[in-house]
């Protein structure tokens, strides 16, 4: 279930990424940030489970950073 939704937020995130660059319209920025956090986030549980928390925290650092700037860029807009 984890795999699967991490999938989905990688797609959808890298998806929101080759629209922007594509199209010059970078309006859904915050929205990119959003879900590729959330990959990293899906990604830092999984590592956890796994047993490697170094990294798990890393990812959730980074999780944590990326929704920090989502909703900065959000309310800036």
């Amino acid at each position: 279930m984890l795999k699967i939704l991490q999938i989905v937020f990688f797609i959808i995130g890298i998806s929101l990424a080759a629209y922007g660059l594509i199209a010059r319209d970078f309006q859904l920025n915050f929205l990119m940030f959003f879900f590729l956090g959330l990959y990293m986030l899906t990604s830092g549980i999984q590592e956890f489970q796994r047993g490697k928390k170094v990294y798990g925290c890393f990812l959730t650092g980074v999780f944590l950073f990326s929704m920090y700037a989502s909703i900065q860029s959000f309310l800036w807009m």
